[in-house]
């Protein structure tokens, strides 16, 4: 079992609900500027599929939408049709700042974690897991949302900052059906691209001016909140 990652590093994370004109252009000037993600496929492209959890009153789902500042959310996550790599992820958000913490599963650690089988957490050496089991059994946390989507990454090194276009949402509602590649699907949101840029301490201006799109501002949204209205 690998570790999550320590110390918990807060970043900057500014989204943008943008329109496919927007993304086009906003987008072609980053392919000219910046490198993309070396772990996406030949078209800089990959899959993003997640499977999100909450309590039985959606605490992550209501806190997101009340705004509280500090707040939490767990998922699991693989790319592409990639089962080999595994992530249990804990997102969290504080004073406009956010931060993960992850840990690796094996699919067969996956499968037991889905059918209710959470032993497994405990015999690890993974702070994260063993946080995760306690709320499990006291929170009630459970499979909620599945939320897939098409990536296009561009990493800048100065300021550690990373840009993504999330496009072609799609939501289902089967957690256990998380691993099927067959999974029906429906389409969140039509004809918007998520833009999100991430950053340490300073964004950079060339960056600025390159992810600009005019009458824009950066704003709240969440595609687990934007899934979530399919329940």
């Amino acid at each position: 079992m690998i570790k999550e990652k320590t110390p918990l590093v807060f970043r900057h994370e500014e989204k943008h609900l943008i329109s496919r004109q927007e993304d086009f252009l906003a987008a072609g000037r980053l392919r000219k500027l910046f490198r993309r993600d070396a772990h996406a496929g030949p078209e800089g492209i990959y899959q993003v599929n997640s499977l999100y959890f909450d309590t039985p009153s959606d605490s992550a789902l209501r806190q997101k939408l009340d705004g509280v500042d500090r707040r939490e959310k767990f998922r699991l996550r693989y790319y592409g049709t990639d089962l080999s790599f595994l992530r249990l992820e804990k997102k969290i958000k504080a004073g406009g700042l956010c931060g993960k913490l992850s840990a690796r599963l094996t699919l067969s650690q996956a499968e037991m974690l889905l059918a209710g089988d959470y032993g497994f957490l405990l015999k690890t050496d993974s702070p994260l897991l063993a946080e995760f089991y306690a709320k499990l059994r006291g929170q009630g946390l459970r499979p909620r949302t599945i939320v897939c989507y098409s990536r296009e990454a561009f990493l800048y090194e100065p300021g550690n900052v990373r840009v993504t276009f999330d496009r072609d949402v799609r939501t289902g509602l089967s957690g256990t059906d998380f691993f099927n590649p067959e999974l029906p699907l429906l389409r969140a949101m039509e004809g918007t691209t998520v833009m999100e840029v991430k950053y340490d301490a300073f964004l950079p201006d060339i960056v600025r001016m390159a992810v600009q799109v005019p009458g824009r501002r950066a704003a709240a949204c969440s595609k687990y909140a934007l899934c979530r209205r399919f329940d």
